[in-house]
């Protein structure tokens, strides 16, 4: 496997270093105009769009929890995006329009929404984002433990406190001391009708009027969503639990009440799921503990659990508000086709900035990339430069100056040029060699027929039997040349079916036996257990033959070969060994060459033609296998023939 090239001398990665160069430099500029030249007007686009979205949102909040349904929402809808200059869609959680605040064709809705318009499940970024001159509202019911009613126990540190200074966020803080998310004007039926509204102003005004002239403090009267007034009694707090003490404003009305006490109901039944003591719900949503929900002797924690205490109130005032406030809806603001984002123009000072800095840009781009393409195509217009020379017949190599991705290309170039000239020289000694082969036979053949017309020689059987030798070895080797020629072209075909490897090497014994026991060599066969091929028969037994054979042409007398055959891993291995003379090692390589011989000096009939073994490594091919060769000089040497198994070709052959 070839090793790859270092990292470091990638080709790939010194293109990219030349890309990554240029495009730096390209954001760093365009980064640079653009930050000094649009950063004071995307600030004020960005502050007004995100103050406008907020007012939007917190608008169509308001009107969310102050109505059961979206229908007149329209007029409210088209007064924010004529304030705003943008379009204002609202739809279901479905993406269904529901309002719309332009005329023509529907919005085309982003992936997104802008945000959730739900008073029961406030968006606290964007409701932060909305007035903070919010009044103390209902929605937490966050009155003043001065003004709470007076037989409501002031609740224990762990319970928190309901007081909230004027100004509150959009969602109110519980007592449990997480917000609640419930916008606060969704009220629902705690909204006061204005005969109790007249009361409350009328008491609120009243104490207002005593702490001003008990204590010259100025109390200020602030107004609920429900419409109950808040005091604060400002620098007379410390005295107002004591003093110009009210109890209409202490006590619940009776809409409030009924309303409280239906929270109630659902509260208890909440923790009765849970199973949590009960407790009693106070007029700003605090509860306290009942006395007899803890045993005495238990610790003020271990049987009580604020958190969930607090869920079922949250859970409780959803389920109650649900029916007075608008279903859940999707916010969609954009902007208006046609409108221009930001609109600036460039001083004469930026506009020659601009093409300063273009110009710097370009110049280093062309700078880097001239560089990068001059080294880039130097080491190609060698290798063009012998590639041409190889067509035309001459030696071709180039200069290896890297280990890059070129110095590797120059390299296999020129492993490609020296195989090449090899091949050349391969195929005139081939040719060579066939001329040689050839002439031999014919020779033998054409001297002894032109004896006979001659009358030299008389055509007895004798000489008819020797021509007819001389043509068999001639029909050989053209026989050989023409499956080289076959398999060359990739068109040897091989007709597979299910083989016993025992059965063919006990064939290719028997055939070879005769020449074996001829030249004084013992044929010895073996086979480790069953083994099975699905293989040409005709073609294995060929292949398996011209090892034997050449073995035995190299094993001198008394010497032995041997067929032996092993299941490796999934393929069957043939290993035909021999105790003959072996071969060097520097000849090793080139066994399988087309008539080459280890004894340059012996002729055809006794060293072969040297087409056996090429033959039998294309047969190998052919079958999926591979044919290799090892050797120890002066004991012999082995050639192993290594096919893949198939036995699930066996197994439904069987079946």
């Amino acid at each position: 496997m070839r090793a790859d090239v270092p990292l470091h001398r990638s080709l790939l990665l010194r293109l990219l270093a030349v890309s990554v160069l240029v495009s730096v430099c390209s954001i760093a500029a365009t980064a640079w105009l653009t930050a000094r030249s649009t950063t004071v007007a995307i600030r004020q686009e960005q502050g007004q769009a995100l103050a406008d979205d907020a007012r939007t949102y917190d608008t169509l909040l308001g009107y969310a929890a102050t109505h059961p349904g979206w229908d007149g929402a329209e007029k409210v809808v088209r007064q924010l995006a004529r304030e705003t200059g943008r379009r204002v869609t609202i739809t279901t959680e479905q993406r269904v329009p529901l309002v719309d605040s332009d005329d023509g064709p529907p919005a085309t809705l982003p992936a997104r929404p802008t945000a959730s318009i739900d008073p029961l499940h406030v968006d606290t970024v964007l409701a932060a984002g909305a007035s903070q001159d919010t009044p103390l509202t209902d929605a937490s019911q966050d009155t003043p433990l001065a003004d709470a009613p007076q037989d409501t126990p002031r609740p224990q540190a762990p319970q928190g406190s309901m007081d909230a200074p004027q100004g509150a966020s959009l969602a109110g803080t519980p007592q449990g001391g997480m917000p609640d998310h419930i916008d606060p004007r969704a009220v629902g039926p705690f909204l006061l009708p204005s005969k109790e509204r007249d009361a409350l102003r009328i008491a609120a005004e009243r104490r207002a009027a005593c702490l001003r002239n008990s204590f010259g403090a100025v109390a200020a009267i602030a107004y609920s969503p429900s419409g109950r007034p808040v005091l604060d009694p400002g620098q007379a707090r410390p005295y107002a639990d004591t003093r110009c003490v009210s109890a209409v404003l202490n006590q619940p009305t009776a809409t409030e009440a009924k309303a409280l006490k239906a929270l109630q109901k659902l509260v208890d039944s909440c923790l009765t799921r849970r199973h949590e003591p009960h407790v009693r719900l106070n007029l700003g949503f605090t509860w306290t503990r009942l006395p007899a929900a803890v045993p005495a002797e238990a610790a003020p924690d271990d049987a009580f659990h604020g958190d969930a205490v607090q869920e079922c109130v949250t859970g409780s005032r959803r389920e109650q508000l649900a029916p007075y406030v608008a279903p859940p809806a999707l916010l969609f603001i954009s902007s208006r086709a046609g409108d221009m984002s930001t609109v600036f123009d460039l001083s004469p000072e930026n506009q020659a900035r601009i093409a300063g800095v273009a110009a710097l840009v370009l110049l280093i781009t062309v700078t880097a990339s001239v560089t990068a393409g001059t080294r880039l195509s130097r080491p190609l217009r060698a290798l063009t430069d012998a590639v041409r020379n190889m067509e035309e017949g001459r030696a071709a190599r180039v200069e290896v100056r890297g280990k890059d991705e070129i110095g590797k290309l120059a390299a296999a170039f020129n492993a490609m040029a020296e195989r090449r000239e090899r091949l050349e020289e391969l195929r005139k000694a081939m040719v060579g060699d066939v001329a040689h082969e050839l002439r031999t036979p014919l020779s033998n053949i054409r001297g002894w027929l032109e004896a006979t017309q001659d009358g030299i020689a008389d055509p007895d059987p004798e000489l008819v039997s020797s021509l007819l030798e001389e043509a068999l070895l001639l029909q050989h080797i053209i026989d050989d040349l023409q499956d080289l020629a076959v398999a060359d072209a990739g068109e040897l075909r091989v007709h597979a079916e299910p083989v016993e490897v025992a059965d063919l090497l006990a064939q290719v014994a028997t055939a070879h036996r005769g020449g074996a026991e001829a030249a004084g060599v013992t044929l010895v066969t073996r086979a480790d257990g069953r083994l099975r091929l699905v293989a040409d028969p005709v073609r294995l037994r060929q292949a398996v033959g011209n090892l034997v054979s050449n073995a035995v042409r190299h094993t001198p007398p008394g010497g032995t070969v041997r067929l032996l055959a092993r299941r490796d891993g999934g393929d069957v291995v043939i290993d035909v060994a021999d105790t003959g003379s072996g071969i060097a090692p520097d000849d090793l390589p080139l066994v399988f060459e087309r008539f080459w011989r280890v004894e340059k000096s012996r002729s055809r009939r006794s060293g072969g033609s040297g087409l056996g073994l090429p033959i039998a490594r294309k047969l190998a091919e052919a079958h999926g296998g591979s044919l290799s060769a090892t050797s120890v000089v002066g004991e012999g040497s082995t050639f192993t023939l290594r096919l893949p198994a198939h036995d699930h070709a066996w197994e439904s052959s069987e079946a």
